[in-house]
């Protein structure tokens, strides 16, 4: 281990002008430098030996990787004097560390080897043994070192004059010392502006915060300056390290190969993509003319229609933060000015979403408000201070968002579980006429045809008579042979004569319904049902009805929507009941209430179940719906019956085979896994859970065709996927008879609506 240390052994004493470059750095920096370098002795007096010399410099070009060059010019120093001359490696005499190992100073005193203070002042590298960088490297940094920092200690003393433009245009210059700058800077000298020089990014503040004083704030133009005292020489050059530069053109090419591979995967599905949309787009152009046209209006002046909109926004954010600096420091006149000009920013902005939306006084504001923001920042700017300020904003912001998550959770929940005031008129019409014109003494079911398993049959359980109604139209609009398509509805005791009315005065065409009462179904009670026995608890009744219960608005939406009215309903619950309800079936396709049929379902009794008892559509995709997410498999009864990666399924649409139903004894397993989930360690509230629990390994996978879900909750669905299902279900909390509903879902079951219907007028029920 050793280091080279020396002098040029007759140099001249110029003075020169050279220039300072940094990449990335597009102002003009002129530097003004003299030194002289002794033959014999160094500035300090010490004399070295006139052998020594430095033999790599920036013109060098025989040995280009930074080699030790194998010349006689190079004194090799031992191990021992270098020792001496560090005092043994001695703690205090450590000026830094790097990744090849520890860096010393020493100095070099031919007549008192090792004293301290005395001679030639050298740094010595120590290669340590725990380094990941290998001799080559350390070699080729030990050339480079030299190559690039072989100038006299002098040197670093070098005064240096800088000009650079600051934030408001103007021309400045800085005195700063050479010594004062980052490796990164470079002495380059204008006669080879044409040889390849890399350059790191470095920022002209770097020198200012080094100690640069500024000498005026007046402004020069724009132009090199040069010195009168004459040019520093080109072998002064830096160059960067061989190993930082070949690490450098490494990243370059593995840029450049990442960027070529993503651009060529996502070619294809970007072309797919960009045509469709074209497709789509142009059937929905008005080719009409209206008006003169140019490409040259407003909306195309820039690409980004909200900038100033942006700009204004991030502008109020800075001034309350530099307010608030201002009261804290007693600064008041800045203060009320900052304060003054957010509150004009803010009623600038009003409503506007676009910078088309914008009142034209708004850019002249913000041009106000960027002068009042750069004052501040003359005056306060203080990069910790300013940090404190910021993040502490953005904290009470979360904060203030967090809390609006939770009432806007439970404002959503209210408002999809409320019944719109002419939901509640519709029944009451209903009924209140059911009974006017004595319609309750009239027989109009044909019953041959409600236990006939050669037709198709369809359950609906619902307490919404509108709902139903446009279920019930869908279908049978689709159906090739409406005569042979019956419906049984079953509601419950509050809305059992209105829906009976509804479809008495507005019976589908050829088709049969059969409205029947839960009240009814006599042997559907607390002795046989197991969730009837549940809701009878005084725990259930807790859960549900205790004001100060856990599950409320400050545990969030996840608890919130358990407590959905519909769980403590029967009708939810009696689709796990269909051989007792309908024992003459064979097959019934369930449906629920929320839906929309827009193709002829009867080809889904000519499907083969392959000895499952229900068909569905299964929704996993990836790692979303699969069992871990509706059940509990901490709990052992979970965790050893059921596989946590078993794809989940959809109700809504669902075919089941009677038959097969009794053969499974379905109905028993459901209450078997009931009973176990009294306490609700199993899953939380609901039927999908129970269902998944219940057909588990007895559900066979119909296609994603027949049955599109999500219009209740997702507003990014393929349209496409919509326009071409048989059924489209709006599960989810904005249903389509709700102001909630998606806008551009909600047609697809509007058109199904009577608006020509007089209740439907009466109640102030109309469909756009």
């Amino acid at each position: 281990m050793g280091n080279c240390w020396g002098f040029a052994a007759h140099s001249p004493s110029p003075s020169t002008t050279g220039q300072l470059s940094s990449a990335g750095i597009s102002h003009t920096t002129s530097i003004t430098t003299s030194f002289e370098v002794s033959n014999a002795t160094s500035s300090r007096g010490s004399n070295i030996s006139a052998h020594s010399h430095f033999s790599a410099g920036s013109g060098d070009e025989e040995f280009p990787n930074g080699q030790i060059l194998p010349t006689p010019n190079l004194r090799i120093f031992s191990f021992a004097e270098l020792k001496v001359a560090t005092r043994n490696f001695r703690s205090d005499t450590l000026l830094g560390e790097g990744g090849f190992g520890q860096v010393y100073k020493g100095w070099l005193d031919e007549k008192a080897p090792g004293r301290n203070g005395s001679g030639t002042v050298i740094a010595v590298k120590r290669m340590s043994s725990e380094s990941l960088q290998g001799l080559e490297e350390w070699q080729e940094k030990d050339a480079s070192f030299e190559a690039g920092h072989g100038i006299h200690s002098d040197e670093m003393d070098i005064n240096i004059i800088a000009t650079y433009s600051d934030t408001s245009g103007a021309v400045r210059t800085s005195r700063v010392k050479m010594s004062d700058l980052s490796p990164s800077w470079v002495l380059e000298n204008p006669a080879h502006k044409n040889l390849d020089q890399p350059k790191t990014s470095q920022r002209i503040e770097d020198s200012s915060k080094a100690g640069a004083t500024r000498e005026d704030d007046v402004p020069h133009p724009s132009r090199d300056h040069r010195s009168v005292e004459g040019e520093i020489p080109s072998s002064l050059k830096i160059p960067m390290s061989p190993v930082k530069l070949q690490r450098q053109r490494a990243r370059k090419d593995r840029r450049v190969l990442r960027t070529s591979v993503l651009l060529q995967q996502d070619k294809g599905a970007a072309d797919n993509q960009t045509e469709a949309t074209a497709f789509i787009w142009s059937k929905s152009l008005d080719t009409s003319s209206k008006g003169k046209y140019s490409i040259w209006r407003r909306d195309f002046d820039s690409p980004n229609s909200d900038s100033t909109l942006k700009l204004m926004r991030d502008q109020i954010i800075m001034a309350k933060a530099y307010a608030n600096i201002a009261k804290s420091n007693n600064v008041n006149t800045l203060y009320n000015s900052l304060m003054k000009q957010s509150r004009e920013s803010q009623l600038a902005i009003g409503e506007a979403m676009s910078d088309a939306e914008l009142h034209p006084s708004a850019l002249v504001q913000a041009k106000a408000m960027g002068h009042v923001l750069s004052i501040a920042k003359d005056q306060l700017y203080e990069c910790p201070t300013m940090s404190r300020k910021l993040r502490a904003m953005l904290q009470l912001n979360e904060e203030n968002v967090n809390a609006l998550k939770k009432k806007s959770a439970f404002l959503i929940q209210l408002a999809a579980k409320t019944i719109p005031k002419p939901l509640h008129c519709l029944p009451l019409q209903l009924a209140a006429d059911y009974y006017l014109y004595g319609y309750q003494n009239k027989k109009y079911l044909d019953k041959e045809k409600v236990q006939d398993p050669s037709l198709f049959h369809y359950a609906i359980f619902s307490d919404n008579v509108l709902a139903t109604s446009v279920v019930v139209n869908s279908t049978v609009q689709h159906a090739k042979d409406p005569q042979k398509h019956v419906f049984h509805i079953v509601t419950d005791k509050l809305n059992f004569v209105a829906m009976k009315m509804w479809f008495i005065v507005n019976p589908p065409a050829k088709a049969t319904v059969q409205v029947e009462n839960i009240d009814d179904f006599k042997w559907l009670n607390a002795s046989y049902c197991s969730v009837l026995r549940q809701l009878e608890s005084a725990r259930i009744k807790e859960y549900y009805f205790k004001a100060n219960h856990p599950s409320s608005l400050a545990s969030g939406a996840d608890n919130l929507k358990y407590r959905n009215p519909k769980y403590l309903s029967m009708l939810n619950h009696l689709r796990f009941y269909l051989p007792e309800v309908y024992p003459k079936l064979d097959k019934i396709l369930f449906l629920d209430d929320d839906i929309v049929v827009q193709k002829d379902l009867t080809p889904l009794w000519s499907i083969d179940l392959q000895g499952m008892v229900n068909g569905a559509v299964e929704t996993c995709k990836e790692s979303f719906h699969r069992f871990d997410k509706y059940l509990n498999f901490s709990n052992p009864n979970i965790y050893n019956n059921f596989d946590p990666n078993a794809c989940g399924w959809a109700f809504g649409m669902n075919m089941f085979d009677l038959k097969q139903w009794k053969r499974s004894n379905i109905t028993g397993i459901y209450h078997h896994w009931q009973d176990l989930n009294e306490d609700r360690t199993l899953w939380k509230l609901g039927t999908l859970p129970p269902g998944l629990i219940t057909f588990y390994n007895l559900t066979y996978p119909l296609d994603r065709s027949w049955h599109v879900l999500g219009l209740g909750y997702d507003p990014a669905l393929n349209q496409t996927e919509i326009e071409n299902a048989a059924v489209v279900h709006y599960n989810g909390n904005y249903k389509p008879w709700l102001d909630l509903a998606v806008a551009k879902y909600k047609h697809y079951w509007s058109r199904y609506v009577q608006n020509d219907n007089p209740y439907l007028q009466q109640c102030n029920i109309v469909e756009e």
